[in-house]
């Protein structure tokens, strides 16, 4: 059977033009497209093509090799580098420009707060090709890890602990010091210790500066690596992380809007997001649907009080007060005695209403004292402020439309995670706070759109679409 060899010293008549190597309907022509569409001074980049000194490379062609670099899954500011001198689609896309990756990574970091408004132009975009409807959206987050380690973590506690070790280090150098006879002095011993004890002395000097620096924030613990990173345990060991939400459009899936927040839960995220979508799209969404880790009553009723139809689960801990029944017309609680706890004020603090049954002898006398209550007083049951919310919330969950709105979130707000942390390899940011991360975090929701709008209506339509 004969083999087919390759010969590379064969002379070939090679294109004479860049332009020539890349097929008309090749997708690197549509990121192209998709980034000559956008607004660099809404963007925040300014270009001043009069400015002295060195001239620098050419904003927009860095923005096009990032936003494709991203696109499948190259970050690092080296391997882009590598890519625009052996990539012939990099080396289409940039013209020939072949920045080192100091440019590249310079480039990002300096145009963070730029960064992270591209998302906004790009379903913007989607809006004009009609790929967005704004009617149902589902919110959604996950947890990505910090560029810190978690070793970083300092609270006061380990601070003062790290203070007395290094005191006592301190003091056992000193004691060394004066064993050491001063014709010694110039020995390599002394010189040894005398290094030390400078280390020891800029390491105490560092900590006490997170001690003061903690005691005046308030705050429980910081990381010196990425002070704005938050603490979060995800059925493993605790790392450095960051929230990534997103707001995701029923119609094809697309992102509408993405934020990053160093909050370890999501309860508090629903209102903020939306909102963003909301000012996007120009208009209130009608259905917004998310899990059950967003149920900050306050956030769920400003929705509803803007006419969203919020479907939300509602999870209740199990609990014997869920057998006492609510009569909304007397305000009273019923308990499965048939006995009526009446409403006796409020609790400020706990933001909830108090009931307690009339005759306390009735509790005592009960077959059910001592494990519904074993206060002598009778039993108290509190219904949170917030209870109506809840109860609306969960009645509108159990309607069939409603879980089917439900199932259907799963399909669409779980696939972009999927595809930026598993496909394009996304489980961490290369940078550092909060301006950084949503700069990473607004790129990866951009070329998770455009690969979903080139799967949806092909390189080649999507080309003439933009390029009209």
């Amino acid at each position: 059977m004969a083999y087919i060899y390759g010969e590379r010293t064969q002379a070939q008549l090679l294109p004479s033009s860049i332009e020539d190597y890349i097929p008309a309907d090749d997708p690197v022509r549509a990121y192209d497209a998709f980034v000559e569409q956008i607004d660099l001074d809404r963007l925040g980049i300014r270009l001043d093509p009069d400015q002295v000194g060195h001239p620098e490379f050419d904003p927009r062609a860095m923005l096009k090799l990032l936003v494709y670099g991203y696109s499948y899954g190259i970050r690092s500011s080296r391997k882009l580098e590598r890519a625009t001198h052996h990539n012939l689609s990099f080396i289409w896309l940039t013209g020939g420009l072949k920045p080192d990756h100091k440019t590249i990574a310079r480039f990002r970091r300096d145009h963070r707060d730029a960064l992270k408004n591209l998302l906004k132009q790009c379903a913007h975009l989607c809006i004009r090709l009609g790929l967005i409807e704004g009617n149902t959206l589902f919110v959604d987050g996950t947890t990505i890890r910090a560029n810190a380690s978690i070793k970083n973590v300092w609270n006061p506690e380990r601070c003062q602990k790290t203070l007395d070790e290094i005191d006592q280090r301190i003091e056992s150098l000193l004691k060394e010091c004066d064993h050491i006879d001063q014709t010694e002095h110039a020995q390599p011993s002394w010189v040894r210790m005398d290094q030390e004890l400078q280390n020891q002395a800029r390491l105490k000097s560092k900590i006490q500066g997170i001690l003061q620096e903690l005691e005046q924030t308030h705050q429980p613990a910081t990381n010196t690596t990425d002070p704005e990173s938050g603490r979060f345990r995800k059925g493993g060991p605790v790392e450095a992380a960051y929230n990534c939400q997103i707001v995701v459009d029923d119609k094809h899936g697309l992102i509408v809007q993405n934020d990053v927040s160093s909050d370890n839960n999501d309860a508090r995220q629903l209102g903020p997001q939306l909102e963003g979508a909301h000012e996007i799209l120009g208009k209130p969404c009608q259905t917004a649907c998310a899990d059950a880790g967003y149920t900050s009553p306050e956030h769920l009723k400003k929705m509803l009080d803007q006419g969203v139809d919020v479907i939300v689960p509602i999870v209740r801990h199990s609990d014997f007060r869920d057998h006492f029944a609510y009569d909304a017309q007397t305000d009273s609680y019923q308990c499965p005695e048939g006995h009526r706890l009446t409403y006796i004020g409020d609790h400020k603090q706990a933001q909830s209403r108090m009931y307690r049954i009339s005759d306390p002898s009735l509790c005592i006398r009960c077959p059910r004292f001592g494990t519904c209550t074993t206060s002598t007083q009778g039993r108290r049951v509190e219904r949170p402020y917030s209870e109506p919310i809840r109860e609306r919330l969960e009645a509108r969950y159990r309607q069939k439309d409603a879980q089917a709105i439900a199932r259907r979130r799963k399909t669409r707000v779980e696939h972009p995670f999927g595809h930026l942390k598993h496909n394009l390899g996304i489980r961490s940011f290369l940078l550092r706070g909060l301006s950084g991360v949503r700069a990473e975090a607004a790129l990866a929701a951009t070329c998770f759109n455009m690969t979903r709008i080139i799967k949806l209506m092909g390189a080649k339509s999507l080309l003439a679409k933009l390029c009209a």
